[in-house]
């Protein structure tokens, strides 16, 4: 039997300093490989180079179609493609965006459980939304070990909230301990192999670019009366558990929350359209009541004076509609 020697690590908002908190305390003769995944721009702001400095005893790679996976060695993602393993070596997927992001967190995770089971470690640490969950749950039916940082310890705490709604979390850790809790973990033997769910399979060929259609999704998804906003295609309600998630035919995925999110800003986009239009129309209609006036068409004015002040009513109606119905409302006692 072999030890744990995979571990993989999301994070997205507020998971730099966990994450320095984690490298610092691995030792150098950890016999485990490391992925990392974070929601940060990858150009511009040193991440590759903040990471290194972090792990001080462990060399850090940006991933490489083709690299070879060593123990010791930690791999970040490189960007604008999924980090995916495999057998032994690394791949960059370009498959569609997941949670609106490419590298996203879920398909590192779910190839790391296909191919290396229970000798997988996930981590998810401090973030915003919920991508990771699936990712974790994934791990966790493959016979893997779930880690999350504890949310009390983290800047956004909905990761690892989401992840620990998704499935039975086996460790919820501060970042003070997680490098020490990871090198434990790394020296134990791997339980069992479990049989691998053909739908997580399926969901790391998508992530590395293989066609997605109607033909595919049929028997892991079941279509919603939903638009997908990266493509404005049909979604497909996934049927594999929390966390609630939607595929469309070309394979852009998102956790509930972030179709919530994204359709806010639609929302929110189309106010504003809408509003510019019908200012547009109220003042059209008030140049044209002016030219009637000018012309010696006084009931002509008036109609078209009428009709500005009528665009005007609606013009304000939606940017009250703007300030309020976007706005979070608070919860109720019952909620609370």
């Amino acid at each position: 039997m072999q030890n744990r020697d995979i571990i993989v690590i999301g994070g997205s908002a507020g998971a730099t300093a966990p994450l320095r908190d984690i490298l610092g305390r691995l030792p150098a003769n950890l016999p485990a490989a490391i992925f990392i995944v974070l929601h940060l721009p990858a150009h511009g702001i040193g991440i590759l180079s903040t990471v290194a400095a972090a792990a001080a005893k462990l060399p850090v790679r940006q991933a490489e179609s083709g690299m070879v996976i060593e123990n010791g060695h930690i791999y970040l993602a490189a960007p604008d493609h999924h980090l995916l393993i495999h057998d032994g070596h690394l791949m960059l997927g370009r498959g569609p965006l997941e949670n609106l992001v490419r590298p996203a967190i879920d398909p590192l995770f779910r190839s790391a459980a296909l191919h290396y089971g229970p000798r997988v470690i996930g981590v998810v640490l401090s973030g915003l939304l919920s991508d990771g969950a699936a990712g974790l749950s994934a791990i966790k039916r493959c016979g893997g070990i779930a880690v999350v940082q504890d949310p009390n310890d983290a800047i956004s705490d909905e990761m690892p909230l989401r992840a620990m709604e998704s499935t039975t979390v086996d460790l919820c850790v501060p970042a003070a301990r997680l490098g020490d809790v990871l090198s434990d973990l790394a020296r134990e033997r791997a339980a069992a192999s479990l049989p691998i769910p053909p739908e997580i399979a399926l969901e790391v060929k998508i992530a590395a670019g293989e066609r997605v259609g109607s033909d595919t999704l049929v028997d892991i998804a079941n279509p919603a009366p939903l638009t997908c906003p990266g493509c404005g295609g049909v979604l497909s309600e996934l049927s594999m558990g929390r966390p609630l998630r939607f595929r469309c035919q070309v394979g852009h995925a998102y956790t509930a929350d972030a179709l919530a999110k994204e359709q806010e800003s639609r929302v929110d986009e189309a106010f504003r359209v809408a509003l510019r239009i019908i200012e547009e129309r109220a003042e059209l209609v008030h140049r044209m009541a002016e030219d009637g006036r000018r012309s010696g068409r006084p009931a002509v004015a008036q109609m078209y004076e009428a009709r500005a002040a009528e665009y005007r009513e609606y013009a304000d109606m939606i940017r009250r509609v703007m300030l309020q119905s976007l706005a979070p409302k608070p919860p109720t006692r019952k909620e609370q």
